[in-house]
């Protein structure tokens, strides 16, 4: 019989691949031949899908964008067995965009069923819980830092030091916290890991309980994600009937228990304490620090909270050792990035990239330039708070600390493309925007700073008192940037400075008045 994979990833579902695999099935069915279609996550590619692979002699060969409507054609072409068809693109592993890059995370995602425990065990699955099992919980957080894994959520903080915080802090309950409230615009790395491998992050979990004595852990999920919500569901399901979750995981005596919680949208819930209070049934504001989660969090108890792509990094580095992961990258940027291309961009997608590999690398050797053809004028990276970077800061390699020198956030890994269309002064505004619409309301320069100052860009655009106005924008983004509670408040400033910086002219500015 043969195999036929098609994406179940909400991407592709958007873009047809549930017609698509209903014609497979039919049109298999009307002429009597025996096809098992499986559902696998999406490769990334997301041009070519709805992308439709089929298993050869030859290895996998991929077929895309492929409509309902290429359905009859390919089965004339004898695709089954691998016929050149208008949309063939030949092995799968040929792909450049594909052959190019360096997966550990997502080393699964794409290849596997997504809720099947065989296939999951089938490619290395649970190799790093079993030798956790045989590690102390001192070893195992020696073995994470070791790895040089820093938080991918944004924070960049050292994992190792986090856990090893939680392991060092007596309590009698800890908690495992999973932030998968992935809301920064341009970015869907922790919906594809839920989606298209759920497995790995309710391995990675297991391995962060058995690493500080944490016994229950929540996965906090954006309510908006009701693919990963149920593939999630079902692989904690599979994971409890085989033992690998509940009171005696694999035999070992050790426990660890494990549910999905759902988040209401708020994107103020994505910062850490702040997704404490909803998790405790209570509204989303933010908390003051300290205390530290780690030492006192979830209902008050020591809590590891991580974000998918963190802890989705952890069974490699258990099954292959730190000094594998850390072999990955540069400087004190150890491993890999899964890094997500939106915007205006003519290839958008996922890689997985190795630190170090530079912004206009991604734009033009993955990204393929704008999707219009025009110049890329500026990238925003790491969601609706990041920097936006001119052309001249294209050559900067991916690395926290890089990044942090051009005064830019690497954030979740996501990079939005604009092309020189574009109005930045707006742009602006629209960061300013972001943020009085989500804001908590806790503290007063995130609150009251984020209304002023879309009501002062509009003044700026508007050529009123431009001078004044250009110097209050300034103050008032500092007082944010120094006196928000959180990152909300203030990254904001990021945005707005970084476009004012870069692209004056769009504020109105012009070349005397900036070379003065």
């Amino acid at each position: 019989m043969t195999i036929v994979y098609v994406s179940r990833d909400s991407s592709a579902l958007s873009l047809g691949a549930e017609q698509v695999s209903a014609s497979i099935r039919a049109e298999a069915a009307k002429r009597n031949i025996s096809v098992d279609l499986i559902r696998n996550g999406s490769r990334g590619l997301y041009w070519l899908e709805p992308l439709v692979e089929v298993v050869t002699d030859r290895g996998r060969i991929a077929y895309g964008p492929v409509g309902a409507r290429d359905v009859p054609s390919l089965f004339e072409a004898d695709f089954l067995q691998g016929g050149r068809h208008p949309v063939c693109l030949g092995p799968t592993d040929d792909i450049a965009y594909l052959k190019n890059q360096e997966r550990l995370t997502f080393a699964r995602v794409g290849i596997t069923d997504p809720v099947s425990l065989d296939d999951y065990l089938a490619h290395e699955g649970y190799r790093g819980l079993r030798r956790a099992l045989e590690m102390s919980p001192s070893a195992i957080v020696d073995e994470v830092t070791a790895s040089g894994l820093r938080g991918r959520g944004g924070a960049a903080f050292p994992t190792g030091i986090k856990w090893r915080t939680v392991l060092n802090t007596a309590s009698d309950t800890k908690y495992i916290v999973c932030n998968a409230d992935e809301g920064d615009s341009g970015t869907f790395s922790d919906r594809m890991i839920m989606e298209g491998d759920p497995f790995v992050l309710i391995e990675g979990m297991t391995i962060a309980g058995l690493a500080v004595g944490a016994t229950q852990g929540y996965i906090y999920l954006r309510v908006e994600y009701p693919h990963a919500h149920r593939a999630l569901n079902q692989a904690i399901e599979a994971a409890y009937r085989s033992g690998y979750l509940g009171k005696d995981i694999l035999g070992s005596g050790k426990c660890f228990d494990l549910e999905v919680r759902l988040g209401a949208g708020a994107y103020v819930c994505g910062e850490e304490t702040s997704l404490l209070e909803s998790l405790e049934g209570k509204r989303g504001l933010v908390r003051f620090k300290p205390p530290l989660p780690a030492i006192k969090g979830l209902f008050g108890r020591p809590t590891v909270i991580n974000n998918v792509i963190s802890l989705a990094s952890v069974p490699i580095i258990l099954d292959k050792g730190g000094e594998y992961y850390r072999d990955f990258g540069m400087g004190r940027s150890r491993g890999t990035l899964p890094i997500q291309l939106a915007g205006n961009i003519k290839y958008p997608g996922l890689i997985e990239k190795a630190f170090g590999v530079t912004l206009r690398e991604i734009l033009y050797d993955y990204g393929g330039g704008s999707a219009t053809g025009r110049p890329i004028r500026a990238v925003q990276v790491g969601g609706p708070l990041g920097a936006y970077l001119p052309q001249s800061q294209f050559d900067t390699p991916l690395d926290y600390e890089a990044f942090s020198a051009i005064w830019a956030v690497l954030g979740h890994g996501g990079i939005v493309a604009f092309d020189d269309t574009v109005d930045m002064a707006r742009m602006a505004r629209y960061g300013m925007e972001f943020c009085a619409i989500e804001s908590c309301g806790k503290c007063t320069p995130c609150r009251i700073g984020s209304t002023r100052g879309v009501e002062v860009i509009d003044k700026i655009i508007q050529g009123v008192d431009r001078e004044s106005n250009l110097a209050l924008l300034r103050d008032l983004s500092d007082t944010m940037l120094n006196g928000s509670l959180c990152a909300l408040g203030g990254m904001t400033p990021y945005p707005v400075l970084s476009a004012l910086t870069h692209f004056p002219e769009d504020f109105g500015i012009s070349a005397a008045e900036r070379a003065a």
